[in-house]
């Protein structure tokens, strides 16, 4: 509801081109609450209000509006007022937007950005996607180790109003190669030597990362130490940039995203939800779906198998929903479990006999639940005339252990399987998990079943 406080007077001072109150509020409201307030309006009238504001205001509110309003704006805004806008933008930020635009307009674009930008949009650009180098800002506060910290703080005044952040400064050699670091915390302390040089002061075992390192290791990384920022090296250890926490934020709900997809099935997506075009959309659902299917096939085949012991025990078909849900499910739950688990560190291949063995003790435990449950089950559903009624009594309780042991299972070796062949663990999606113990559970109720009243 707060989101639309603001959008009646919004539109009217929009419609009566009221200068000075739309520049009270680009200027008085924190850019996050303004942009929020802004919710309602479409990008063009968006884009009409943060024009009031100064270019600091209006670079702040634009970044905290969504995505597909910002590339709205970028696409149809006139194209001088957007260029001096991008320019001021973060090097990592104006890389991710343009990389989406037109061709054309992204070279239109380019053309009106200053020389340097061009060239760092250039540069950042041709890092591969999901790599350090390619979420890294080079907006960075470094200094020459023959500086002494008297000159580093001047240095750093001077820096201090183009940077993105200055918690942590570099050092750096004459050919940029990163020696070190000093806090600003410790450049402050220094001043009661003034003349110390900063090689003498500077921490010299920090952790870096490589350019082309893995966005996700890098994160992980950055969380692991609890680092505000890490810096970017090349193979010959020059700095490049860094990786700030925002950006490692970015990162993680970006990975966070992309199993989401995987787990639930869908292809993950290259652009927003309503930037993606439906074909686009169909072809990543449909092709997991596809995949689906056959498992679904295979099922339909396993239980053609067993055709002549439905038609003899008819009561064997009321089970089989129950018999596939219950595997499936609980499969589901350990890969979920285990995917989510990895991601986060939580556990490693070496842990891979903890997790069977937990996941063998759990399968029992809620296998022997449900068996209880089926066995109450069995004693309604099971016609009493049935021959070797107790032991015909048994076939679901069994089953039902059996299959959600088998479920337990395979959902937590699958996932840790894909890891040490390298690949996503979410590729091993939940419905892909289900539909394998699908069938394994339909093999195993018919086998249970031909032993028990055969």
């Amino acid at each position: 509801m707060i989101n639309t406080l603001y959008l009646p007077e919004l539109r009217e001072m929009l419609s009566a081109n009221n200068a000075d109150g739309l520049r009270d509020f680009c200027e008085a409201i924190h850019p996050s609450r303004a942009a929020e307030f802004m919710a309602g309006l479409s990008a063009s009238e968006s884009w009409q209000v943060i024009q009031h504001g100064v270019m600091e205001d209006r670079v702040d509110i634009f970044s905290f509006f969504g995505k597909d309003k910002q590339y709205e704006i970028l696409e149809n805004e006139p194209l001088a007022s957007v260029a001096a806008m991008v320019a001021e933008l973060a090097p990592d930020d104006r890389v991710d937007l343009l990389q989406e635009l037109d061709d054309d307009r992204l070279a239109e674009l380019l053309k009106l950005l200053p020389v340097e930008e061009r060239r760092d949009f250039q540069r950042l650009s041709q890092y591969p996607e999901g790599t350090a180098g390619a979420v890294m800002t080079t907006e960075i506060a470094k200094l020459s180790e023959s500086l002494t910290i008297r000159e580093a703080l001047n240095e750093i005044g001077r820096q201090s109003e183009t940077y993105e952040t200055i918690y942590y400064l570099y050092i750096v050699d004459s050919e940029d190669h990163l020696r070190g670091l000093v806090s600003a915390r410790q450049l402050l302390a220094g001043m009661k030597q003034p003349e110390t040089l900063l090689h003498e002061v500077m921490e010299t075992n920090l952790v870096s990362v490589d350019v082309l390192d893995d966005q996700e290791d890098v994160a992980k990384q950055v969380a692991k130490m609890n680092l505000l920022a890490i810096p970017v090296v090349d193979n010959q250890h020059k700095l490049l940039g860094i990786i700030t926490h925002d950006d490692v934020i970015d990162v993680v709900q970006e990975e966070a995203t992309e199993d989401a997809h995987r787990i639930g099935a869908v292809d993950p997506l290259d652009e927003s939800y309503l930037r993606t075009s439906v074909f686009t959309l169909t072809w990543k659902r449909g092709i997991w779906l596809a995949i689906l299917f056959f498992f679904a096939l295979l099922t339909a085949i396993a239980i053609r198998e067993y055709e002549t012991e439905i038609e003899k025990w008819v009561w064997l078909a009321l089970f089989i929903p129950l018999i596939i849900s219950s595997g499936g499910n609980s499969g589901s739950q350990s890969a979920t479990l285990i995917i989510t688990a990895l991601s986060r560190g939580h556990i490693s291949l070496s842990d891979w006999l903890r997790v069977v063995f937990r996941e063998l003790v759990m399968g029992l435990l809620l296998g022997a639940g449900l068996a209880a449950m089926g066995l109450a089950a069995s004693i309604f559903f099971v016609p009493p005339s049935e021959t070797f009624i107790s032991a015909s009594l048994f076939v679901v309780p069994l089953t039902l252990l059996l299959v959600v042991l088998c479920g337990t299972l395979t959902g937590s070796i699958l996932p840790l399987l894909f890891e040490k062949l390298g690949w996503d663990p979410a590729m091993m999606s939940t419905p892909f998990v289900a539909g394998i113990v699908d069938i394994l559970g339909i093999l195993i109720y018919f086998k249970v079943a031909t032993i028990f009243i055969a």
